[in-house]
């Protein structure tokens, strides 16, 4: 019994750690230039563009109005066409990136806008163009806040894979669905919750540890 058990969760737990790196690189490498235009698309920024900036503004808190199971039945039929099934982790990181990046958006924007405006007022005065400014200025003085928001993002995406779970992705979700509810199995059901509050707290730890790094060798350098 021990045995099955503990084969079980590790499956569940490779399956859910698959998805939570694959989901978190493709919604940040949808969620950061996401999240970069929305500070400098803002009036009185560097590349000024208040239109743009408030249909970007409404796209994405329209995504982010969806709740997580109705998003992910939505976005299926793009799972199906990209990888050809519905069921499965794969399948999964293609709703799961989709409807993290506009969250992982609004948190790199407000992480962005922590940077003092003198500090890009005075990179402008010294003839620095918008790419410089954001590459040098705004991600390295907002890079403390940018790691700690990128580990609540990969704490909330691992929240989504447990829902996932429960229309086919798989992982410790449907483990404790399939396994632990619908077979009446306490055992799984109380590992799986036991294994998902360990990997929060292992990705929470992880995260404040490199943001105190960050924190130290900055002030060492002040």
């Amino acid at each position: 019994m021990k045995e099955d058990l503990l084969e079980i969760l590790l499956t569940g737990l490779g399956e859910t750690a698959y998805m939570v790196v694959l989901s978190t690189a493709a919604a940040l490498i949808l969620g950061m230039p996401l999240g970069i235009l929305l500070v400098v698309t803002e009036k009185g920024h560097i590349l000024e563009a208040p239109k743009l900036n408030k249909v970007l503004g409404t796209i994405i808190n329209i995504v982010r109005s969806f709740p997580f199971i109705i998003l992910i039945v939505v976005l299926l039929p793009i799972s199906r066409w990209i990888v050809g099934t519905t069921l499965g982790a794969t399948a999964a990181v293609i709703p799961l990136s989709i409807a993290s990046a506009p969250f992982l958006a609004r948190i790199i924007e407000n992480s962005l806008k922590e940077v003092g405006t003198g500090k890009v007022e005075a990179s402008q005065a010294m003839g620095a163009n918008p790419l410089t400014i954001i590459l040098k200025v705004l991600i390295p003085e907002a890079l403390q806040s940018l790691v700690r928001g990128v580990t609540l993002a990969v704490i909330t995406i691992t929240g989504f894979t447990a829902v996932a779970g429960a229309i086919g992705a798989g992982g410790l979700g449907s483990l404790a669905i399939r396994y632990g509810y619908m077979r009446f199995r306490d055992d799984i059901m109380i590992a799986t919750v036991a294994v998902l509050v360990l990997l929060v707290q292992l990705v929470q730890w992880g995260g404040d540890f490199i943001a105190g790094c960050i924190n130290r060798k900055r002030h060492k350098f002040d």
